[in-house]
């Protein structure tokens, strides 16, 4: 049987899917909804990997099945909260997934037509004024289901916002690595300008000090109080043969990023700001699988069984002949 480390993993590459799904639209409309001059060069881009919805639903399902596999409180005998019915899991999953789904796609329809008309531009910005908020209510419901009420009857108040914004700044730091990639190898049919780096490092800048407020927020509350059954969690994780990897991914998300776009010669060095985004991506996945199988005491450092490794090779690849297909498909690269 494979071990819960190890659907761990799976649950982390799903959830990476899910935000580069999620980021992408949420991006375009916030760049739309503050008037950024330069959303007419990435949104595109960006909207494109709405393209890894279908297979995020497919991981979704899969680890919805797998039951006490993905979700090691399923037929724990001590009393828990009703958030922890199994049936309610499934179907506000599976619903809110649909939801969201829905509403990004109508997001691309309208966004392509937006320039035809008045009324199809109203539709678009009514559209783009909904998107913000299905991507914070979402991603809340999200952070508790899979991160949050792992461990029943803890809980943070600010954890769901902590969450969606990690995974919106490695979402920014994917981004700013595909651009970076796609423009030296002369793919897209239309170049990005080089300041779009230097935008997208400033934003990055900006969610690393909010990132980094909302850990402290929640972790500097729960030291404060003291009560076991808050502080344990966090201690278990950071403690013991864990230490190396929750320290990892607070220079990776934190100390690093911040030591380096503060400078304005970094925002302004596209491999720089390549450099601190790898950082950052990985630091995150560190972060999610920490949350995830960390909170359990059978943590396995993970990436190190066939299983982990095969599976999100798999994933990886189907993941980038997905997006290569969408980008082709809208003809934003050349083939």
């Amino acid at each position: 049987m494979v071990s819960y480390g190890s659907w761990s993993v799976l649950t982390v590459d799903f959830l990476v899917i899910l935000y580069l799904s999620l980021g992408g639209v949420t991006l375009a409309a916030l760049l739309h909804l503050v008037n950024a001059k330069w959303r007419f060069e990435v949104r595109e881009l960006a909207v494109s990997l709405a393209a890894l919805f279908p297979l995020a639903f497919v991981l979704l399902v899969i680890l919805l099945a797998a039951g006490k596999q993905t979700f090691p409180w399923l037929g724990s005998t001590e009393h828990m909260p009703g958030w922890h019915n199994y049936t309610f899991l499934v179907a506000r999953e599976i619903g809110g997934f649909i939801f969201v789904a829905f509403l990004f796609r109508r997001f691309i329809k309208l966004q392509a037509l937006a320039e035809k008309s008045q009324e199809d531009y109203v539709r678009f910005r009514n559209t783009a004024l909904l998107i913000p908020g299905a991507y914070v209510l979402y991603g809340t419901m999200v952070a508790w289901d899979f991160e949050m009420t792992m461990v029943p009857n803890w809980h943070s108040a600010i954890f769901g916002m902590h969450h969606f914004v990690s995974n919106f700044h490695m979402f920014l730091a994917f981004m700013v690595t595909l651009i970076f990639v796609l423009s030296r190898t002369d793919k897209l049919s239309k170049p990005v300008s080089e300041y779009v780096f230097n935008y997208f490092a400033q934003i990055m800048l900006a969610f690393t000090i909010l990132y980094t407020y909302t850990f402290f927020a929640q972790y500097l509350t729960t030291w404060y109080a003291n009560l076991p059954f808050e502080r344990d969690r966090i201690a278990s994780m950071e403690l013991g043969n864990t230490e190396v990897l929750w320290w990892s991914f607070l220079i990776m998300k934190f100390f690093f990023p911040f030591s380096a776009l503060v400078f304005d010669w970094t925002r302004h060095t596209p491999a720089a700001v390549v450099v601190v985004a790898s950082s950052i991506m990985l630091g995150t996945w560190i972060e999610r699988y920490m949350w995830i199988s960390g909170s359990y005491p059978n943590l396995h450092i993970p990436m190190w069984g066939l299983f982990d490794l095969a599976v999100t090779a798999v994933i990886a690849v189907v993941a980038y002949l997905i997006v290569r297909g969408s980008l082709r498909r809208a003809k934003l690269v050349t083939a």
